[in-house]
């Protein structure tokens, strides 16, 4: 099926951050668009408002009629949705044509020359900076990301004239195999999602499989380090980079006052004194990755200096909520240990003599059963921990396996203690708080208005 042809689409599964990007960009081809959410949210309240037709309850007779024609109606899947699903079974059943998100970008990126961002961590705001740069730019792009970006409030970018496509290219359930990327970033290829994979080796397999998807003429921007060797087809150029080493990098690095400053070094020019719109020390890396994208497809030195200078980060991705004096607070999506460490590292440099506590939910059974002694680890460099119950996503609970796993591994030394989400308000209304950071990809954030309420109070009675 073609996308031209298609007069409507149904989304079962409407609200996640990736498919409300789909949403979006049908809306804007004219389309009728329809779909299915568990939950009302204020990313679906947001689509409704421009024109998506979305329920709640699964029910096939909400299905408007407008998407019961299976010659001119596309079927869009999340892999979150359970396989018996009423909805779906109907779809199924009646031979409608069925894909996952991933297929649909498929399609619609290869009519273009996609510039995608693959990796366990670190994805979202790269692939978010680089499209910053190159909206901004001359060049412009179309975009779908897996964050809402601060700049822009949304999560699709479109242009009409530029032939790049921006990506955030998903490995779970080995969703990235259905691109054809001209570029590819690869961020971190730490273990997650064994799942579905079993096992590290077949993890990394999938993203060497990724690797000889680039197309000849386009390149791979790998990390240094990473436990990845690459499978390129031939004429795809191969760079590395890093924060401190590669073939990009970042040299005279000055951080203080909130602020930090880079020089960036690429192998045909160096950029002195990009500051850092967002300036955490993470970030750092992130922009060189995006910045090294950037400058392959023609984004000019001074645009890519204006562009770090106003970007201006995304939702839930390190997300200062409260800055002042006395009190700090962010949110953070971190989810899997290695990016909590980085999260936890970030912080530290930024406030050395503070105490930071975090509230961390888990995400998912099986990744708690996984990682439970790294997730102890990475969480024993904070000051205070308050843990909350996995948050569950698609999965079922499995016997043995909570957040205690986590609580029990912590080191010696830290504050801890674990609450239900909804005691959080009454077990910080006589905590001193220095420095709060909520993790987590879960609905940890559905709480994130109500602690910035009950912090300024704090700050406003102190």
């Amino acid at each position: 099926m073609n996308i031209e042809s298609i007069k409507s689409v149904y989304f079962v599964g409407a609200g996640g951050i990736g498919m409300s990007a789909l949403v979006r960009y049908f809306l804007s081809k004219g389309k009728i668009v329809a779909g299915y959410d568990r939950t009302p949210t204020p990313l679906t309240e947001n689509l409704i408002a421009e024109g998506a037709q979305i329920h709640y309850e699964e029910n096939v007779r909400l299905i408007p009629e407008s998407c019961k024609n299976k010659e001119t109606t596309l079927v869009v899947l999340t892999p979150a949705i359970p396989h018996d699903h009423e909805e779906l079974e109907y779809f199924r059943n009646n031979g409608f044509e069925i894909q996952k998100r991933a297929q649909v970008l498929g399609t619609i990126t290869r009519s273009s020359k996609g510039l995608c961002v693959a990796g366990t961590h670190g994805k979202t705001t790269t692939s978010t900076m680089a499209a910053h740069l190159l909206n901004q730019s001359h060049i412009e792009c179309t975009a779908f990301l897996g964050g809402i970006s601060k700049n822009y409030g949304t999560n699709l970018l479109l242009s009409q004239k530029s032939p790049y496509t921006v990506i955030e290219a998903d490995e779970f359930d080995r969703s990235f195999h259905w691109l054809s990327p001209y570029m590819s970033v690869i961020t971190a290829t730490d273990p997650d999602h064994l799942d579905i994979y079993g096992t590290e080796k077949a993890y990394l397999e999938s993203f060497e499989h990724y690797t000889t998807l680039i197309q000849p003429g386009g390149a791979l921007i790998i990390r240094k380090g990473i436990a990845l060797q690459p499978k390129v087809q031939a004429g795809v150029r191969v760079y590395t980079y890093s924060r401190d080493e590669g073939d990009f990098h970042a040299e005279n690095i000055r951080i203080g006052n909130g602020e930090i400053f880079i020089d960036f070094v690429a192998p045909d020019t160096r950029i002195n004194d990009i500051q850092l719109g967002v300036p955490v020390s993470i970030n750092i890396e992130n922009g060189i990755a995006a910045m090294a994208l950037a400058h392959l497809n023609g984004v000019t030195d001074e645009e890519i200096k204006q562009g770090m200078a106003s970007f201006h980060g995304v939702d839930r991705r390190f997300d200062f909520k409260i800055k002042n004096d006395k009190i700090v607070f962010l949110s953070d999506y971190a989810h899997h240990p290695a990016e909590i460490k980085q999260s936890v590292q970030s912080i530290h440099e930024l406030y050395k003599d503070k105490k930071i506590t975090a509230i961390f939910q888990p995400h998912l059974y099986t990744r708690t059963h996984d990682f439970y002694k790294d997730f102890a680890d990475s969480l024993s460099l904070l000051d205070e921990v308050i843990l909350i119950d996995i948050y569950p996503a698609r999965e079922t609970p499995i016997p043995g396996v909570t957040s205690k796993l986590i609580y029990d591994n912590l080191h010696p030394g830290i504050e801890k203690s674990m609450c239900k989400k909804e005691e959080i308000l009454n077990i910080l209304k006589d905590k001193n708080i220095e420095v709060l950071i909520t993790l987590g990809a879960g609905d940890i954030d559905n709480y994130v208005p109500e602690i910035k309420k009950l912090l300024e109070m704090k700050v406003l009675h102190s």
